[in-house]
C-alpha cells in the first residue's frame, strides 16, 4: 500500500513537470518566462495556450506580453472576461480594449466590484459625464489603480479650496485627468504658491485652471520658473508678468526662449521695432509668442499696401498688437468704410488702430450712422471705445466729454474705471468680489 504522503509528493512532482512544460511552451512562442518564477501557473499547457491566444485576439503581440508577462497569471474566465466586459460597459470601445490592456496590463489583476466600480463611481461623483468615462480612462488608465481616499481626493479638495468651482472639476478631469494622480504637497501647491507670489490672484488662477487644467502639469522648476525668468530677460516688467500669464496661461509651458528670440528678431527685421517695443507688445498680447509669422505679415502687408509708412504701422502694432492676428478680409471692409463713408484722414487710424478690432456691422456702422444723424463730429476712440449704454448717454449729452484712457490696471489691485471716483464707499465691492482686468482670455 502507498504511504499517506505518496499523493502529495506525486502532486508536487506533477506540478513541477507541468511548470517545465509550460515554460518550454512559452519559450517556443517567444515569451521569456523568467518573471513567472513565483507566479502560480495553470495546470496544463492547453490552459496557458488559451490565455496567450485570448490576449493575441485582443490585439496584443508577443512583445507586448513580454513587457508584462505577469498578465499570463490571469485566468481568462475569472479575470480577463469580467474585467474587459466591465471596461466595455463603462465606455471603452471593444476595438480599443487591446490597446488599453497594453497601456495598463495591471488592470487584468483587479476586481470589478472591489476596485474598478468604486473608481467609476468616484469619477461620476466629480460630475464626469457618463459618456466621457471611457475617454478619461483611455487617457489615464492608471486611475483604476488609485485609492479613493488618497491622492485623488486630496488633489480635488485642494483645488476647490483655492477657488475652483466644484461643478468644474468634472470637465477638468475630462480635459486633463492626470492631476488626480498628482500630490498636492509636492506638485500642485508649490506651483499655485509660486504663481500667486507673482501677483496672480487665486480667483484668477482658479478660473485659469478650470479652463486649462493641464497647467498643473507644467514642471515648476524645469519649465515655469525658467519661462518667467525668460520673460523678464526679454524686457517684460516684473509687475506685468501676472497679467501676461492671465492673458495667455500656455506661455508657462512653451519653449519660450526660442520663440521669443525668433519673434523679437522678426519684429525688428520687418517693422524696426526695438527690444523695448517688443516687450511692450508681449505685455499687451503675449499670444504673439506663438503666432505664425506668415499670419503676422498679412495684416502688416495690408496696412503698408494702403500707403501707410513703416514707422506708422510699427506704432499701430505697438499700440494694438491684436492687429497682427486679424483677418485681412475684415480689415479691408473696415478700411474701405473708413475711407469712403467716413472720409477721415488715415492718421486717425494711426492714433486709434483699435478701430480694426471692432465689428463693422455690429458697432462701427450703427454708431457712425447715429453720429451722422445728430451731426456730431468726434474721434474714433470717443464713439467706439465704450459700452452701448455709455454711447447712448454720450449721444444724449449736450457736450462731448473729454476723452479718457481705458481701464487702468494693476495686477492684484481693483479694476478702476475712469470716473470711478464718483462711486460712494457704500457701493464699493468687497475685496473678495473685486474683478480684475484681463482676467482670463479663454
Amino acid at each position: 500500500m502507498p504511504s499517506v504522503t505518496w499523493g502529495v509528493v506525486q502532486g508536487k512532482k506533477e506540478k513541477l513537470v507541468n511548470r517545465v512544460k509550460i515554460c518550454d511552451y512559452l519559450k517556443t512562442i517567444g515569451i521569456v518566462p523568467d518573471e513567472l518564477e513565483n507566479l502560480e501557473l495553470p495546470s496544463t499547457v492547453e490552459v496557458m495556450s488559451e490565455r496567450v491566444q485570448f490576449l493575441q485576439k485582443l490585439g496584443l503581440t508577443i512583445d507586448d506580453i513580454n513587457e508584462y508577462p505577469l498578465m499570463l497569471g490571469c485566468s481568462v474566465r475569472k479575470n480577463m472576461i469580467p474585467v474587459l466586459g466591465y471596461l466595455e460597459k463603462v465606455g471603452i470601445p471593444k476595438s480599443k480594449l487591446g490597446e488599453f490592456v497594453k497601456n495598463y496590463p495591471q488592470v487584468l489583476h483587479t476586481s470589478v466590484v472591489v476596485e474598478l466600480a468604486p473608481v467609476i463611481k468616484f469619477l461620476r461623483g466629480l460630475d464626469v459625464e457618463k459618456q466621457d468615462i471611457g475617454y478619461v480612462l483611455q487617457k489615464y488608465p492608471e486611475l483604476l489603480g488609485f485609492k479613493l481616499e488618497g491622492t485623488m481626493s486630496t488633489s480635488v479638495a485642494y483645488l476647490v479650496s483655492i477657488g475652483v468651482s466644484p461643478r468644474d472639476i468634472g470637465p477638468m478631469v475630462t480635459q486633463y485627468p492626470y492631476f488626480l494622480g498628482m500630490r498636492v504637497g509636492t506638485v500642485i501647491k508649490p506651483l499655485v504658491d509660486y504663481l500667486v507670489s507673482l501677483g496672480l490672484p487665486k480667483k484668477i488662477l482658479a478660473r485659469m485652471l478650470e479652463k486649462r487644467a493641464y497647467i498643473v502639469g507644467y514642471d515648476l522648476e524645469e519649465t515655469v520658473k525658467l519661462n518667467v525668468d525668460c520673460l523678464i530677460s526679454f524686457g517684460i516688467r516684473r509687475e506685468a508678468i501676472a497679467s501676461v500669464i492671465a492673458q495667455y496661461p500656455q506661455i508657462l509651458g512653451l519653449p519660450l526662449k526660442a520663440k521669443l528670440s525668433s519673434q523679437q528678431y522678426f519684429f525688428n527685421l520687418k517693422l524696426k521695432i526695438d527690444p523695448d517695443g517688443f516687450a511692450c507688445i508681449i505685455e499687451k498680447m503675449p499670444q504673439i509668442a506663438s503666432l505664425n509669422q506668415h499670419v503676422i505679415m498679412k495684416p502688416i502687408e495690408f496696412l503698408l499696401g494702403r500707403g501707410l509708412p513703416l514707422e506708422d504701422v510699427a506704432i499701430m502694432v505697438m499700440k494694438c498688437p491684436q492687429l497682427v492676428a486679424l483677418r485681412v478680409e475684415l480689415m479691408k471692409k473696415s478700411y474701405y468704410y473708413f475711407k469712403s463713408e467716413m472720409g477721415r484722414p488715415v492718421k486717425e487710424l494711426v492714433e486709434f488702430p483699435e478701430y480694426f478690432t471692432y465689428s463693422l456691422e455690429c458697432r462701427i456702422k450703427p454708431r457712425y450712422t447715429k453720429l451722422q444723424s445728430k451731426g456730431i463730429r468726434c474721434s474714433l476712440n470717443w464713439f467706439l471705445n465704450c459700452s452701448d449704454q455709455r454711447f447712448e448717454e454720450r449721444l444724449q449729452g449736450d457736450y462731448i466729454e473729454s476723452e479718457s484712457l481705458g481701464p487702468s490696471f494693476c495686477m492684484g489691485g481693483k479694476l478702476e474705471l475712469p470716473g470711478s471716483d464718483v462711486v460712494s464707499d457704500e457701493e464699493d465691492e468687497s475685496d473678495d468680489e473685486v474683478l480684475y482686468r484681463r482676467t482670463v482670455s479663454l
